[in-house]
């Protein structure tokens, strides 16, 4: 039997994380074949360089795509996505895959599935059937029309997606592989590094003994404008928690400048002492941060998937994970410092919250190789209105 040949697309550094054990897997697959198209963000240094991990870990690369245009506001955003199609196309008529993959709801996303479908390639989507707020969702649930072949998270997510008519049998509950990597690190979550020394970053030292923050705020595509006093409102929010603060820059997204000029006048004006800005981490170092941290905070989807899995207390600002399925470790507030500050106090009075398996068990990467194995791919569709 010759082994299938599997295109997994990834274009930014929260891509890389929600995928990694599929790879592996897929790579450790008899009748698979790994092909791997590294694009975007995922290799540009100024949002975390992903590529660092992804050549660290050991997977060849079939190809790399430049295709993200500088500026990070809507105009930009759909020439990138443009962009990617025409490179994309390229690509895959090069590799000639027997199905792509493709990764959440990411503009880059839709660019992965578009050349893919009109190229007659089986278009396989990860994570979709989800809710969120911003483009996201409707670029999640057009790349869902685009796909043949849905691997979901949740049951939720899955009865979603067969609500927008797609065939049943084309829908697939995996689990999310980023809690592969969650169940492996809550396995013996000791923060066995110094994020400091092996990081580096920007600001001072801190001592994490006694509790820290981490934040990840991403600016909301359809509330671009707003980037910059959003975040504002959670920098003097967790100036005065009484614990360190370890910031992760943001995605590039539209609005991401605003973002990044609100952390760095918060800097020069305020001089917090107790803030340390860090662009990247490879994901089970991230995950062990978050293991000791007091909660995170921000609007990362990391904290409602991969922290309810790992019981981190979680503030979610904003509208960006609106309609997300939850677990008990999440407070949902709005962008407001007085709202954000009490959510963080609440969260440092309860304490860890318990686990949920809502996102997965820790066995999706092997889920999703062995359906990739076995699954018909056909670019025929039947819907089910």
């Amino acid at each position: 039997m010759t082994p299938r040949k599997i295109c997994v697309v990834v274009t930014a550094r929260p891509s890389y994380s929600r995928i990694r054990t599929a790879l592996q897997a897929i790579q450790a697959h008899a009748n698979l074949e790994l092909q791997l198209v590294v694009a975007a963000s995922a290799l540009l240094d100024r949002y975390g360089n992903a590529i660092q991990a992804i050549e660290r870990d050991g997977f060849p690369i079939a190809a790399r795509v430049y295709m993200v245009l500088e500026g990070e506001n809507l105009v930009t955003s759909a020439k990138s996505t443009g962009l990617g199609l025409v490179e994309l196309a390229t690509v895959f008529d090069n590799l000639k895959p027997d199905a792509v993959v493709t990764i959440a709801d990411r503009y880059e996303t839709l660019a992965n599935a578009v050349a893919a479908a009109y190229m007659n390639i089986p278009v396989v989507h990860v994570q979709g059937g989800e809710v969120t707020g911003s483009i996201d969702e409707k670029v999640r649930h057009a790349v869902t029309k685009l796909s043949n072949l849905h691997l979901v998270s949740t049951q939720m997510a899955a009865e979603r997606v067969r609500r927008l008519g797609e065939e049943p049998g084309s829908v697939v509950v995996t689990g999310c592989p980023s809690i592969d990597i969650a169940a492996e690190v809550g396995a013996r979550p000791g923060l066995d590094f110094d994020p400091f020394e092996k990081y580096g970053g920007v600001g001072p030292k801190a001592d994490l003994s006694n509790g820290y923050l981490v934040v990840m705020q991403h600016p909301v595509t359809t509330e671009y404008e707003a980037a910059r006093a959003q975040v504002d409102e959670t920098l003097y929010a967790v100036k005065d928690a009484g614990v360190p603060v370890l910031w992760f820059w943001p995605n590039a997204d539209a609005g991401s400048d605003g973002t990044s000029k609100g952390i760095r006048v918060f800097r020069e004006k305020e001089d917090p002492g107790g803030f340390h800005l860090f662009r990247n981490m490879y994901p089970e170092d991230f995950l062990r941060l978050l293991c000791g941290a007091t909660a995170i905070v921000g609007n990362s989807s990391v904290a409602i998937r991969e922290c309810s899995y790992l019981g981190v207390p979680a503030v979610n600002v904003g509208s960006r994970q609106q309609g997300r399925e939850r677990g008990k470790n999440v407070i949902d507030v709005g962008h407001d410092r007085r709202e954000i500050a009490q959510a963080i106090r609440a969260h440092m009075e309860r304490g860890k919250a318990p686990r949920d398996l809502l996102y997965g068990d820790g066995k999706a990467g092997a889920r999703i190789a062995e359906v990739l194995a076995t699954a018909p791919l056909t670019v025929e569709k039947r819907l089910t209105y």
